[in-house]
């Protein structure tokens, strides 16, 4: 009997210690999250300071395309990284 609530004590114990995240999840969360970071940056500007003046490079490629990818993607990053498991 004492032997076996030492076994289940142990196995408590080594559980306590695992974390659920692993060095790569953060890595890849951290990229996940700069991703997104450059996307949101590179779809700001575009404006104009004179709302009669229209400023046609509120259409550019880097606005309408690149960065709503990169959002993706980072956030694509992000599931992955919630997911990942190490292989044993």
């Amino acid at each position: 009997m004492e032997k076996q609530k030492n076994t289940v004590a142990k196995e408590v114990v080594e559980n306590e210690k695992k974390l659920p995240f692993t060095k790569m999840n953060y890595m890849l969360v951290i990229a996940g999250v700069l991703l997104i970071a450059l996307g949101m940056i590179l779809m700001i500007g575009g404006g104009s300071s004179d709302p009669d003046v229209f400023n046609p490079k509120m259409f550019n490629f880097q606005r309408l395309t690149l960065s709503p990818i990169l959002i993706l993607l980072g956030f694509a990053v992000e599931i992955v990284a919630i997911f990942w498991r190490k292989k044993k």
